[in-house]
C-alpha cells in the first residue's frame, strides 16, 4: 500500500507537494482547523483581520492561537497590546533544541511572533529565504499550543518563500483573503488566489477593507478608494465576500492603548466577518 492509499487528501491533491502526508504537525499540543490570512500585498489590514477573527472566536468561546507568519514584518504583539512582553523559550527533551511558550492575550488567545522572540521590537530581521522559512516552521512546530479549537496565521504579503512555505507545509483548513476596493489592489490580490487555488487551498472569501467612511453625523457611507461595492470587487476575485469593513478610528485609537480585544468584544459590526467566515468553513 503506497502513502497516497492512507491520505486523507486522496483524490483531492494534483501534485505531490499538497499531500498531508508531507505536512507538518505541532510537537507540543493538537490544533484541530488552521485559517491562514492572506493578501497579495502589504499595507491593506491582513494583521487586523487576523485579530478580529482570533478575538471574536475567542470571545464565542473557541481556544485560539496566532502564529505571525509575517517574520520580517511582525505586528501581531502590538495589535494585541503584548509587545512589552516576551515568549518563553524553554530547552527540549531533545538535546540543542528549545520549544517555544506562547504570550497569552487577556481573552486567552495564545500568540507567538518573532517580535516576542526578540530583545528590540524594531530590530529589523535581515535573513535570506531559507533561515525565515526555517524558523518559521519551528514556530509553528515547537511552540507549545496546547488544545486549540482555531489557530489563525497571519501570512506574509504577495507569493514569495513563506507563503509558500505555510500553503505546502502546514495543513491549512482555509485562506480568508484580505483587499481594498482598488482595481491595482484586487489584481495583485488575485496572484495569490491562483496561488491558493493551485496549491489546493481552500478560499473562504475576501474582506473588503478600508470600503468607505461612515460619516459620523449622518450615518452615510463614503466611499474613499473605488465607487464600485464590495461585492464587484469580490466577483472580480470569484470568491465570497465575507464583509466591507470600514476606517475604523476607533478602533486605532483602543489598538494604539493595547485594548483592540476590548473595543472587538463591544462591536457587534464585526460579527457578520465571523459568522460569514465560518459558513464558508463549514459549507453551509
Amino acid at each position: 500500500m503506497s502513502q497516497c492509499d492512507t491520505c486523507k487528501s486522496k483524490g483531492q491533491c494534483k501534485t505531490k507537494e499538497n499531500c498531508e502526508n508531507d505536512k507538518s504537525l505541532p510537537k507540543y499540543g493538537k490544533i484541530k482547523n488552521i485559517i491562514g490570512v492572506i493578501s497579495g500585498k502589504g499595507g491593506v489590514g491582513k494583521s487586523t483581520v487576523t485579530g478580529i477573527l482570533a478575538t471574536k472566536l475567542a470571545k464565542e468561546g473557541y481556544k485560539v492561537g496566532v502564529l505571525d507568519a509575517d517574520i520580517t514584518g511582525p505586528s501581531m504583539p502590538r495589535f494585541f497590546g503584548i509587545n512589552t512582553k516576551r515568549a518563553d523559550i524553554i530547552p527540549a527533551e531533545a538535546e540543542n533544541q528549545v520549544k517555544f511558550e506562547p504570550v497569552v492575550t487577556s481573552l486567552g488567545i495564545k500568540v507567538i511572533s518573532l517580535n516576542l522572540l526578540t530583545e528590540q521590537e524594531d530590530e529589523p530581521v535581515i535573513w535570506r529565504g531559507p533561515i525565515i522559512t526555517g524558523v518559521l516552521n519551528q514556530m509553528y512546530v515547537d511552540t507549545m499550543w496546547g488544545e486549540l479549537d482555531y489557530l489563525i496565521i497571519d501570512m506574509p504579503p504577495g507569493t514569495g518563500d513563506v507563503a509558500l512555505t505555510v500553503m505546502q507545509s502546514i495543513p491549512v483548513s482555509g485562506m480568508v483573503v484580505v483587499s481594498t476596493p482598488q482595481n491595482m489592489v484586487s489584481m495583485i490580490v488575485k496572484k495569490v488566489i491562483i496561488m491558493a487555488q493551485k496549491l489546493n487551498i481552500k478560499l473562504l472569501g475576501v474582506v473588503e477593507n478600508m470600503a468607505y467612511v461612515e460619516c459620523e453625523k449622518c450615518g452615510e457611507k463614503m466611499r474613499i478608494f473605488s465607487k464600485k461595492s464590495g461585492k464587484e470587487h469580490a466577483q472580480y476575485l470569484n470568491v465570497p465576500l465575507l464583509a466591507e469593513m470600514p476606517v475604523d478610528l476607533d478602533l486605532v485609537e483602543y489598538m494604539d492603548k493595547g485594548k483592540a480585544e476590548e473595543y472587538i468584544n463591544s462591536n457587534e459590526s464585526y460579527d457578520e466577518l465571523l459568522k460569514n467566515m465560518l459558513n464558508e468553513y463549514k459549507g453551509n
